[in-house]
């Protein structure tokens, strides 16, 4: 039943049959006769469909929501039984918000210093991208904002506290000042994160603050883009003090606090709230909470 239950839970999330056998490597057929065999089995509708796929009946509304539990504690289940067996290995999926990926390596390498036979996938994603994905069971943990926008239940460790600087070319005028005020963005040639990232939301709201209207002549979801229009000479933009002091000087760049108002958030990791918590994330909460001990945070 494992199986289909989760041929069910990929139907649900794509709301596509073919994208869904994709998702779990099987053909098309095989999935559809999975999921037939699974009302069987429940003795109930649980899909309305036709050629397509036409939404879920509300018995399966409620078998999702169950087979999601049954999948994560079938997945806890087998990583137990693995690390018994000859200590704790397996692969774990981090979504973060793409201005805190400069803060994974230090939560990866101190996982791996317990734990060498873990692999990581690293996904940047919005914010609100991440819960879906921990609700999906699409990603095990999440990097993001902590006490900025509703988490729900989710359990957290915070990693890091997040100012914020001003980005501007070396040779810049700005470059010699010892801070800027958010008001004086006015009117500047801003290239900032697209509207959907929380970074972007929470610097709209300290502009609107300084009095400022948030207005940006780029826009994109790729701080590699961003940087890459402030080297040009033509941009300016704002990004959080870990990641301008990963820039370093050899990127032609230069940055500045933002001051008036003087802004701190907290980054932090993110877990869905299993209790027991799977081998693999309990790992990682305690790689976490060594990361944050270790900056202050604990």
């Amino acid at each position: 039943m494992i199986d289909k239950l989760a041929f069910l839970v990929a139907v649900a999330r794509e709301r596509n049959f073919r994208r869904a056998a994709e998702a779990c490597g099987v053909a098309q057929p095989t999935l559809s006769a999975g999921i037939k065999q699974l009302e069987a089995e429940l003795g109930a509708l649980l899909v309305h469909r036709s050629s397509r796929f036409q939404g879920l009946t509300a018995e399966g509304e409620k078998a999702v929501e169950w087979g999601k539990r049954l999948l994560a504690d079938v997945r806890s289940m087998r990583q137990d039984l693995q690390a018994a067996q000859g200590g704790l290995s397996g692969h774990l999926r981090i979504a973060v918000i793409p201005t805190a990926l400069a803060m994974v390596p230090a939560l990866t390498l101190a996982c791996r210093r317990r734990h060498p036979g873990i692999r990581f996938t690293i996904l940047s994603q919005t914010s609100l991208g991440i819960l879906g994905m921990l609700e999906n069971l699409e990603a095990d943990a999440g990097i993001t904002y902590i006490g900025n926008e509703p988490l729900g239940r989710l359990r957290s460790v915070a990693l890091q506290t997040e100012r914020y600087r001003l980005v501007v070319p070396a040779g810049s005028t700005w470059a010699g000042r010892d801070a800027v005020a958010w008001a004086e963005l006015a009117g500047q040639p801003l290239c900032l994160l697209t509207p959907d990232m929380q970074n972007r939301r929470i610097m709209d709201r300290l502009m609107q603050q300084a009095g400022v209207e948030p207005v940006a002549t780029v826009e994109s979801n790729s701080i590699v883009t961003l940087i890459a229009h402030v080297r040009s000479g033509g941009w300016m933009t704002v990004l959080p003090e870990s990641v301008a002091g990963t820039l370093g000087s050899a990127a032609g760049l230069h940055a500045i606090p933002l001051v008036s108002p003087e802004a701190e958030y907290r980054v932090g990791l993110v877990v869905p709230p299993h209790d027991p918590a799977p081998p693999l994330t309990e790992a990682l909460l305690a790689a976490a909470r060594e990361v944050a001990a270790g900056r202050g945070m604990a």
